[in-house]
């Protein structure tokens, strides 16, 4: 859920129903400028115009290995904890695993999250290289002891080093075509004038759009594969759901022999090319035999499965076309953040989890169109440190293009690039100055950061949200993933990632054609990814730990941070662009007190967003 929060200040705000020039809102139409639309220009631009985006490892992914290698490293390290059982566990840790400490990730994720999500080499399966990583100690408590041959560690670690080096020569080609991807559509004006698209705007948005997004609407394309009426059937009987529950049963009380027996039997009934059932089957079939392996965490911390920034780019296009989730809650921090920074002369932007800053182009450019010029915007970036002697590369990079940007519409624009652990950062870092106003952003990031669960005493997460009731912002816009499975008992997380899973990869079916190479990526190996740590990873390197928007709700009251009234004008906007443009299975809600926007898949609530 994205909401947001303001800081208990003396005297309260209240959220007006006017339009970002101050005048009253239009009756006429409840939407505005999509201002989300030039991402998809901007990441084919991106994709075509950077070099060397097909071997740079995403941002998101090297953050998260660092943050899941960490505590490896320590236990190894330090007398407080028993050595490890051979030397080759220790060098199963790739270079991209330096990470100093716990901390957020989204998200996305999660995917979404992670987002920003988790994306994986193209053309790797899940059980590949599951397989590759135990074939070298059966089933057996030998299977703990697994390594890799040294010589490919020192081959990739070369390989990784060189890519820092060269990261200063790969600067995107100053174009014609890569301004146009960084701009908003022609709907901008709508920024700052008040005025509203007539309501056809979403139909002719669908056919100028990306090509696949009309067919989206006008109806879903399954995913089964054609077959007879009886094996058709015979699918249907299976209840793969109870397989994998006796499966993960099995394995927590490590009777071998019945997992076996029933992981086989999964295995006969999954596929990562049937239905949404088999296909999440199949992902979680793979990390259970990780898990009895004892092969979760090098799996996912292995550069191998790093997916590069090209890949992430393309996943990322085919998750917001097909979902809503990320684009509304995209459009509706844009928006809340630009009407309530209307008036100021100062902005100061703060953002936890910049990644690669496709949520501020549209922002640049809309102010750029304030009546009597655009304010001074001054943006901090934060995000994990990267492996290697650079660790801010990254951050520094997003905000060059960002800065880019910026001055090609005159708007006065400041960066300041942080690469830490985030409970680690102090005001002082983040160098702010009375005469802005301040706002923080974090969209489903915190996900990862570590919770009491983890670090007993002063935990990441509540450091953080604490950090930030210290800044006192005009207000904090933030996302979260509303999931459960972040319980401490295995045969609970299982059960309720299952859950939660089987209801993203139904979204899917229902909303891409089966053969569609983008949504395989997507549930493989960016939800697969995701589903490998929840279930086949332990203590920090676990880093999928979500929390319901209630719990976040109790974490935020418990730092000072107080939820502002939802605005209307927005909510109308949201529910209409859903409505008209995405599978009628999509859903906006208010929670009871009218704080949380909701976005749901068939009622099942998965992130949202609020004012």
């Amino acid at each position: 859920m994205a909401t947001l929060l303001q800081a208990r200040h003396s005297s309260g705000d209240e959220e007006s129903a006017e339009t970002c020039n101050g005048s009253p809102a239009s009756s006429s139409s409840p939407v505005e400028g999509d201002y989300f639309d030039g991402v998809f220009k901007y990441i084919q631009q991106m994709l075509m115009e950077e070099d060397g985006l097909e071997y740079k490892p995403c941002m998101f992914q090297d953050s998260m290995a660092l943050q899941a290698a960490e505590k490896s490293f320590y236990d190894a390290l330090t007398l407080n904890h028993p050595p490890s059982p051979s030397w080759t566990q220790i060098t199963d840790m790739d270079p991209p695993m330096n990470k100093p400490s716990p901390l957020m990730d989204d998200l996305h994720s999660s995917l979404f999250e992670t987002g920003f999500f988790l994306l994986p080499s193209r053309g790797r399966t899940q059980t590949h290289s599951i397989k590759n990583a135990s074939s070298e100690g059966g089933r057996n408590d030998e299977t703990k002891k697994h390594g890799r041959d040294v010589s490919s560690s020192c081959g990739e670690e070369r390989s990784n080093k060189q890519f820092a080096i060269n990261g200063d020569s790969q600067e995107p080609e100053e174009t014609e075509k890569y301004d146009k991807a960084l701009l908003c559509p022609s709907m901008n004006p709508a920024f700052y004038d008040g005025s509203s698209l007539d309501p056809s705007y979403l139909s002719l948005e669908t056919s100028r759009n990306a090509a696949g997004e009309e067919k989206y609407i006008q109806g879903p394309k399954r995913g089964r594969p054609k077959g007879s009426k009886n094996g058709a059937k015979t699918k249907e009987i299976v209840d793969l759901g109870n397989l994998l529950s006796q499966c993960a049963q099995a394995e927590a009380s490590g009777n071998k022999k019945s997992f076996q027996q029933w992981l086989t039997a999964v295995r006969l009934h999954s596929s990562p090319y049937g239905d949404a059932r088999e296909r999440v089957a199949h992902c979680f079939a793979n990390a259970l035999e990780a898990r009895s392996a004892a092969a979760g965490t090098s799996l996912y911390t292995t550069s191998k499965w790093m997916s590069s920034v090209a890949d992430y780019l393309k996943a990322y296009q085919v998750y917001i076309t097909a979902c809503p989730f990320k684009r509304m809650s995209n459009i509706f921090a844009n928006k809340s953040i630009a009407k309530r920074t209307r008036e100021a002369e100062k902005i100061h932007i703060i953002d936890f989890g910049i990644l690669y800053g496709f949520q501020w182009p549209c922002i640049i450019h809309g102010i750029s169109l304030r009546p009597g010029g655009p304010p001074k915007l001054r943006m901090t970036g934060i995000d994990f440190p990267q492996p290697g002697f650079r660790p801010a590369q990254r951050v520094e990079e997003t905000g060059r293009r960002l800065e880019n940007f910026a001055r090609r519409f005159n708007v006065p624009f400041e960066y300041n690039a942080i690469a830490k652990q985030w409970e680690t950062i102090t005001p002082d870092d983040l160098k702010i100055d009375p005469s802005e106003m301040l706002v923080v952003n974090c969209l489903y990031r915190l996900k990862n950061v570590p919770d009491e669960t983890v670090v007993e005493n002063n935990n990441p997460r509540d450091c953080i949200l604490k950090l930030i009731k210290k800044l006192n912002p005009k207000f904090f816009v933030q996302g979260v993933v509303n999931a459960s499975y972040n319980a401490p008992f295995f045969t609970t997380r299982f059960r309720e990632s299952y859950f939660h899973y089987s209801a993203m990869f139904d979204m899917f079916e229902a909303t891409m054609a089966g053969e569609d190479e983008g949504r395989v990526v997507v549930e493989q190996e960016a939800m697969g990814r995701e589903i490998l740590n929840v279930v086949a990873c332990e203590g920090r390197e676990r880093v999928e730990r979500p929390e319901t928007y209630k719990q976040w709700r109790a974490r935020n009251e418990r730092a000072g941070l107080r939820l502002l009234p939802l605005n209307q004008e927005i909510m109308r906007e949201v529910k209409a662009k859903v409505r008209m443009g995405y599978h009628r299975d999509f859903s906006v809600d208010e929670d009871g007190g009218g704080e949380w926007m909701l976005q749901s898949w068939k009622g099942r609530v998965a992130i949202g967003a609020g004012s």
